[in-house]
């Protein structure tokens, strides 16, 4: 006879007293899908058990005619007290009415609903996180930071000498000197450079003045006029206006510390051309010497004559052209032609033709470097005081002395026209600029005791080759 299942005395389909032993008993028999085992105590309450002898708890009932069936878990993870309690549960909620498949959806959309809310909590505060970040790195960009973006961006609007003037006014300093011993000394707005832009104050602006104004004032004016320029670009750009409130540079206790500047007066008297004359002739550089007596001949300004190129000089019609700041001071299109005289003819042609600049340094390949030393040292020689500009301040000075018209000075000088006359009534050709130029070249001359024959042929121009 075979040995009964240990299942064989479970009748599946009366309802039992639930106790441990009966459901380890359990089992589904062979063929049948799965078997129930129902609780006598809790109605609806009953264990599914399958072929696998996998066993969970379930609770069934009807509610409005439908078949409710809910899982309570396996068995024995959820006791049988607790399975009890929860089919109570369920039983109690469907008696009054209550779906609990609405209350688990409720309840399944609010811990959704939560999830989601703590899931953007969490979004948003690290959108705060990374926002503070982000603003935080904002406010730290420094004044030197911004000072390169502002030369980058205006580089294609300057000139080389406005931008050399923004260079060297955030300069470091600290690198070693191209000529002489020593390290270069930091440009006024170094100081600046590691501020935020956010601490540039009114306060920090007028500090630095009053010390700059100890030492060079001259260039802290320079430097706070483009530091202005700078600051209102920044007003205007839109990663920078938030930075830059207000315009610390417009300051006029500022100002007050670096004071006015002075009007200059030096300017050649008619008795010192004589020595100065004999002073720069006996410079060792031709180019230098040439190129100071052209200041005094032509009343250029100096970075104009030493932009001067072979190209400008036309031996043809003895015309200079000279390229002038802008329009707006006297030239046109950026340039202006003045006479060539035949003695700064003569001074040209006998210069050695080394490169495109006329009057070219020793190397060959830029103008004349620092001039202004070569003019110290003939100053001192002939016991004078003049700067480079004093030269032109000379050239305009000295044409009183002969009542030149003064529209005609203001014409090779390259200024700006001064009355309306001279804006739209006056036309004055080459020619008629020349009869007044050599008027006073020849009357310089004189005064300076130069011998010298305006007939004769100027100086060949000889290559040099380096």
């Amino acid at each position: 006879m075979a040995r009964p299942s240990k299942s064989a005395s479970i009748d599946y389909g009366d309802a039992h007293v639930l106790t441990h032993g009966l459901l380890d008993r359990a089992a589904c028999p062979a063929g049948d899908r799965f078997v129930l085992v129902k609780d006598a105590d809790t109605k609806g309450l009953r264990l599914r058990v399958t072929p696998a002898g996998g066993k969970f708890w379930q609770f069934e009932t009807r509610m409005k005619g439908k078949l409710i069936t809910r899982s309570l878990g396996e068995w024995p993870a959820v006791s049988i007290s607790e399975a009890q309690t929860q089919a109570r549960i369920l039983r109690n909620m469907t008696a009054q009415g209550v779906d609990p498949r609405e209350v688990e959806r409720e309840a399944q959309e609010r811990r959704e609903a939560e999830e989601a809310a703590r899931a953007a909590l969490l979004a948003q505060e690290q959108a705060e996180r990374e926002a503070a970040a982000l603003q935080a790195q904002h406010e730290a960009q420094t004044v030197g930071e911004a000072w390169t973006a502002y030369i980058e961006a205006r580089r294609p609007f300057w000139g080389a000498l406005h931008l050399a003037d923004n260079m060297g006014m955030m300069a470091p300093g600290g690198e070693p000197k191209k000529r002489g011993k020593g390290t270069t000394t930091p440009g006024p707005l170094a100081h600046f450079a590691p501020l935020r832009l956010l601490d540039v104050t009114g306060e920090t602006v007028h500090q630095w003045a009053m010390e700059e104004a100890r030492a060079r004032p001259t260039r802290a004016r320079l430097g706070l006029h483009l530091f202005n320029a700078f600051l209102n670009w920044c007003t205007e750009r839109p990663e920078y206006a938030d930075l830059v409130t207000a315009n610390a540079a417009k300051n006029r206790r500022a100002r007050e510390a670096l004071g006015k500047p002075q009007a200059k007066h030096d300017a050649l008297l008619k008795e010192q051309l004589p020595t100065f004359f004999q002073a720069v002739q006996g410079l060792r550089s031709p180019a230098a010497s040439a190129y100071l007596l052209g200041l005094l001949l032509t009343g250029a300004r100096p970075g104009e004559l030493q932009a001067l190129r072979w190209e400008d000089v036309n031996t043809q019609w003895k015309a200079l052209t000279i390229r002038d700041k802008d329009a707006s001071k006297g030239g046109r299109d950026g340039t202006r032609q003045v006479p060539l005289t035949p003695y700064m003819h003569h001074l040209i042609a006998g210069l050695p033709r080394r490169g495109d600049f006329v009057f070219s340094s020793e190397q060959g390949d830029a103008p004349i470097s620092r001039p202004h030393r070569r003019l110290a040292d003939a100053c001192a020689v002939a016991s004078v005081s003049v700067t480079l500009h004093g030269l032109r301040r000379s050239f305009g000075s000295l044409s009183e002395w002969l009542e030149l018209p003064a529209g005609v000075v203001a014409q090779i000088q390259g200024h700006k026209p001064s009355a309306t006359a001279e804006k739209h009534y006056r036309v004055r050709p080459l020619d008629l600029l020349r009869v007044h130029h050599e008027k006073l070249e020849a009357w310089i001359l004189e005064q300076a005791g130069v011998q010298f024959d305006v007939q004769a042929e100027p100086g060949k121009l000889r290559a040099v080759v380096s």
